[in-house]
């Protein structure tokens, strides 16, 4: 079983992932700040992360940047509401990058792609 880390600041958000994504067999992780992310990949055994860019504490760039540093070959999918930071140079050390929606097909594809 994968384990997946949901790194959103927002409430409602990982309470969705968690529940879709535990329907899909995975074990999920949450918090909703960067830092809490890098200590958890640290100390779980983590095979995916789906990380908000913009979050209250530390961003999701700041963090992207962070779990890179401590484990490379981390699959991390920047998952966010906008669509700007796609050309932005920085997100382009994400595996990959999904629009957030209510329909959460491209994702879950994504996961499963990423995984395999």
């Amino acid at each position: 079983m994968s384990t997946i880390l949901v790194v959103d600041d927002e409430t409602n958000i990982r309470k969705l992932l968690e529940k879709e994504l535990g329907v899909e067999g995975y074990r999920v992780l949450s918090t909703p700040d960067g830092e809490r992310a890098v200590e958890l990949v640290e100390r779980e055994d983590i095979d995916l992360v789906i990380l908000d860019i913009r979050m209250e504490s530390q961003d999701g760039i700041e963090t992207l940047r962070q779990l890179i540093r401590q484990k490379k070959a981390l699959p991390v999918i920047l998952h966010t509401g906008y669509a700007e930071y796609k050309m932005d140079f920085s997100t382009w050390m994400a595996s990959a990058y999904v629009m957030k929606s209510s329909d959460l097909k491209e994702l879950k594809e994504t996961i499963r792609r990423l995984l395999s």
